[in-house]
């Protein structure tokens, strides 16, 4: 017979486990679905990387090591494409943010109507970007577009032609179109930090005699700085991905000068049918990404404890 003693010892190292366990039994439906989808395919992305997969090529599958990777580093267009990158992402983010700071700052000032002008601002954030880069498409077109007269017009043009058909000005196309879609980001979280900010502060710096440049410079950028470094690392990853405007309004063209590494993989893995390759490409820009991501959050970082 089991003294009394221990059975109650049983029963209490039982719900202990029960209780300790119990945080891990609720969140693993979330866990098994962020490993089916996100795990999963990288794992398989990855090994994509060292074997041969081309879907035209019945033989293909096995294990190449690194020759895709030796292809790349001897890829001229592959390095066409990270230049255009850098290009295509550093021009976006920095004009999206530029003008969100701009409308995050107007908005954070009260005035009649203020809530109606914010849901107009989110509004380009809604539209589909597949739908938002053939709106573009359509107000580059000379024939049927008002932009390339405008321009015109106003001199940036010598005559009114789709400068999404002019190798050096193509880029100019996309990114237009990105900046209007990606503005609505960084104005609705910089405002959020803006009003964050303890007005106590404005009033007390405009007691000592302190101007709006210098309270701008004073107070609203350090307390903005953690949300600037945080949206500006996802605003970055985000564009360096995102290829579905020059996809659409583009495709790469003319001449690859709106190529990004992001179409260049959407042509190698389903046009050319090279997943092997493509994903070489795709690993190459995580790592890049990555180690980017890494910079930012120790800038973030640096900028908090500092604070």
């Amino acid at each position: 017979m089991t003294p009394p003693a221990r059975a109650d010892d049983r029963r209490s190292l039982t719900k202990r486990m029960a209780d300790a366990s119990e945080p891990y039994l609720y969140s693993a439906p979330a866990l098994v679905l962020i490993v089916a989808v996100m795990l999963v395919p990288l794992v398989l992305g990855i090994s994509y990387a060292f074997r041969d997969i081309q879907l035209l090529n019945p033989f293909s599958g096995g294990f190449i090591g690194l020759d895709h990777f030796r292809a790349l580093g001897q890829d001229q267009d592959f390095y066409r494409a990270l230049e255009n990158t850098l290009w295509w992402t550093g021009a976006s983010v920095a004009l999206q943010f530029v003008f969100g700071l701009i409308l995050a700052l107007l908005l954070d000032k009260p005035f009649y109507g203020r809530g109606l002008a914010q849901a107009l601002v989110f509004l380009p954030w809604a539209v589909p970007s597949f739908l938002a880069g053939l709106n573009w498409a359509w107000l580059f077109n000379p024939v049927i577009g008002p932009l390339p007269h405008w321009l015109y017009a106003l001199g940036i043009l010598a005559e009114p032609n789709n400068i999404l058909a002019d190798p050096t000005l193509a880029m100019w196309g996309p990114i237009a179109a990105n900046v209007w879609w990606g503005i609505p980001f960084f104005a609705i979280t910089l405002l959020a930090a803006l009003q964050a900010i303890p007005r106590d502060l404005y009033e007390a710096a405009a007691i000592d005699g302190a101007g709006p440049v210098q309270r701008f410079l004073s107070i609203t950028l350090p307390f903005l700085a953690p949300t600037i470094a945080i949206t500006v690392l996802l605003r970055t990853v985000w564009v360096s991905n995102f290829a579905d405007l020059i996809i659409v309004m583009t495709n790469g063209g003319p001449a690859d000068r709106t190529q990004i590494v992001a179409s260049y993989i959407f042509t190698q893995a389903f046009k050319r049918l090279d997943f092997g390759y493509a994903s070489a490409i795709a690993l190459v820009l995580l790592v890049l990404l990555l180690a980017y991501s890494m910079l930012i959050v120790l800038l973030r970082q640096s900028l908090l404890n500092k604070g």
